[in-house]
């Protein structure tokens, strides 16, 4: 064990001063990873003060000079990144290849962030009226403060940050308490690539710890990515206090399939979505739905599902990693149960899987319920597990009836071979990221991501454009100078 995760403030690493403590375990092999230290109010405040001083000299500083840092900061990423990679799979559980390839997207974050001297720009409107002249400028907010939940510990603060200090702002992230030391590493890496002192602090801790974060002074904008009751109340308490605020929530993605779907394609794409990353990932296929004939598709999907090997993220040859907690676990395994109890039929279970050598792992096999219904716990919640809940419909039109009457919509995908069919699906689907014969719709760096209705609070998406808009905001200057411009001539 490594002992404590501390708090960086300013240049300053510290253990946090609150009482409570708790052990942090690899969910595949039970091995003590560091304890847990609460942080208090005051290291939360000490945080945002650290940060807010370090404001008026990181903004001032000429972007390009900023952009600079970034990119030295990427370049050191990439030398780090099979670090990153097994720090995350021991604190997380994910096989090694997902963990890279999670570091790989949120440097990809960190690159787009770079380039910000292209991305920020102004406006310019000469003679908008005789001899007046318009422009708009972009000026950061502040302050920001961020809270990351536990899968994705490393690409999901790349999200946030990067994009929030290239604009101008300071920044104060609070980690997962479930998964706080591949951010601490990623802090150091970013130090070392020249981050001044109090450009990104981070505070570890729980809800109490953000939602002091959120109510400090000196905050001017608050970024948040978990479950949606969380993210609906990070979004009520922060604008109730006046705070710029984006809010990404949970999801329960549908696939649809349909009979001309290129069943090998589409099978990877079903386990690689509903399985990958134990299913704890925003973007998981949760609602396999069969539109039609669909003839052996199932069957075959119940038969790769089965043939995953479970094991400890490190080892070679591991098809899925353990979930992240018992308490994971036992939640999952809850909501397998409910299912069973409403009527679903179970085709596949994955409770009870044992892992040899790996006694104390949260191991839970992939599991797939036939027959769900919308009305089903299990057909409406977000899991976060490796369970898929399959669901028919007689035709396309039906099929995306069930998946927009979601309370949520956050992704969604379709296979087929008919351009008529996806161009359909394209434009009725209500949510916020669509996959044409692809599982996972994640956009890549440049493009927003974010849900439509529950699964998104605030305006304004994380990455791309719209996380541009939301860490700055706009000012328009009106000019206009008197006399013929020679005086010096004169």
């Amino acid at each position: 064990m490594t002992g404590s995760v501390h708090n960086l403030i300013g240049n300053t690493w510290s253990e946090p001063h609150g009482a409570g403590r708790s052990t942090l375990t690899n969910p595949a092999t039970g091995e003590a990873l560091t304890v847990v230290v609460d942080s208090t109010s005051e290291d939360a405040a000490a945080a945002c003060r650290a940060a807010a001083s370090a404001f008026p000299a990181w903004s001032a500083m000429p972007m390009l000079r900023r952009c600079r840092i970034l990119f030295h900061c990427k370049e050191l990423l990439e030398r780090y990144a099979d670090d990153l990679a097994r720090c995350l799979v021991r604190e997380n559980g994910k096989v090694m290849g997902e963990a890279q390839g999670e570091v790989r997207r949120g440097i990809e974050v960190v690159e787009h962030a770079a380039g910000m001297t292209s991305l920020a720009k102004g406006d310019y409107f000469p003679e908008i009226a005789s001899d007046i002249d318009g422009y708009m400028l972009r000026e950061p907010l502040g302050v920001v403060v961020g809270a990351c939940p536990f899968n994705f510990p490393a690409m999901i603060p790349m999200w946030m940050f990067p994009m929030a200090i290239a604009t101008g702002n300071t920044f104060v992230l609070k980690p997962s308490d479930q998964c706080p030391m591949t951010a601490n590493l990623l802090a150091s890496i970013m130090l070392d690539g020249g981050l001044p002192p109090g450009v990104l602090n981070i505070v570890h801790g729980g809800r109490t710890t953000f939602e002091a974060l959120i109510d400090h002074p000196q905050t001017a904008a608050v970024s948040f990515v978990g479950s949606t009751p969380a993210a609906q109340s990070v979004w009520s308490r922060a604008t109730t206090l006046g705070k710029r605020v984006q809010a990404l929530g949970g999801a329960k993605n549908v696939l649809i399939a349909m009979p001309d779907a290129d069943k090998d394609a589409t099978i990877e794409a079903i386990i690689g979505s509903a399985c990958g990353c134990a299913g704890q990932r925003c973007m998981a296929t949760s609602i396999l739905l069969l539109v039609g004939d669909t003839g052996d598709l199932l069957d075959r999907v119940v038969e790769k599902a089965r043939g995953l090997r479970l094991g400890d993220g490190l080892v070679a040859g591991t098809g899925m990693g353990p979930l992240v907690s018992k308490a994971a676990l036992q939640r999952v395994t809850g909501l397998i149960g409910d299912g069973i109890a409403e009527g679903a039929r179970l085709l596949l279970d994955g409770r009870g899987a044992r892992v040899e050598g790996l006694p104390d792992g949260h191991f839970l096999g992939a599991t797939i319920l036939d027959q769900v219904t919308s009305s089903m716990r299990v057909g409406r919640e977000e899991i976060f597990g490796p369970v898929l809940s399959v669901m028919r419909a007689p035709t396309l039109e039906k099929a995306l009836d069930i998946a927009n009457a979601s309370e949520l919509g956050n992704g969604a995908s379709i296979f087929t071979a008919s351009g008529a069919a996806a161009r359909r699906f394209r434009t009725r689907i209500q949510c916020g990221m669509v996959g044409i014969n692809t599982g996972v719709p994640a956009p890549m760096a440049f493009i927003s991501f974010g849900g439509w209705k529950r699964s998104l609070y605030g305006d304004l998406k994380v990455q791309g454009t719209e996380a541009i808009d939301f860490y700055t905001r706009r000012k328009a200057v009106i000019e206009r100078w008197f006399g013929t411009g020679d005086v010096w001539g004169k």
